[in-house]
């Protein structure tokens, strides 16, 4: 096993071809998460978020996570995809599936890529308010 995939989107993520590319007959736990925009942030309202990229360096430590996890679980398969552009509140900015035979190792396969993705990938935020747009700074996951 180990297998993994990673990549950037310009386009909203399709859950079913997601949890479909992890799966695998052997699996008894599939573990997702999902990253959505909410309506609020620090206590001010949220219209919607552009995320922006370094887009090489994002796909290539995407890639590093996910070959990671896939040494260190190797009986889990790993995707991830975050999306890049303008999201409205309730549109998924990352989506996060673990295949596994076991349950234990999925769930901490998916946290693991959430935290790793937040610290170490190179992707920014900026939050469209009533008041208007301000770069909220490095954010891996959103």
């Amino acid at each position: 096993m180990g297998d993994a995939f990673a990549h950037l989107t310009d386009d909203p993520i399709d859950f079913r071809a997601l949890i479909a590319s992890v799966q695998g007959r052997e699996d008894g736990a599939i573990v997702t998460f999902a990253g959505v925009v909410r309506d609020h942030s620090e206590g001010k309202s949220v219209e919607s978020i552009h995320y922006d990229a370094y887009r090489s360096m994002a796909e290539k430590e995407l890639a590093a996570i996910v070959s990671e996890l896939g040494r260190e679980l190797p009986e889990v398969r790993v995707a991830v995809i975050h999306r890049l552009g303008r999201l409205v509140v309730g549109e998924a900015s990352i989506a996060i599936a673990c295949a596994s035979p076991h349950r234990a190792e999925a769930f901490t396969a998916c946290r693991e890529v959430i935290e790793r993705v937040k610290k170490r990938v190179p992707i920014w935020k900026k939050e469209r308010t009533p008041e208007g747009e301000e770069w909220v700074g490095w954010q891996g996951g959103g």
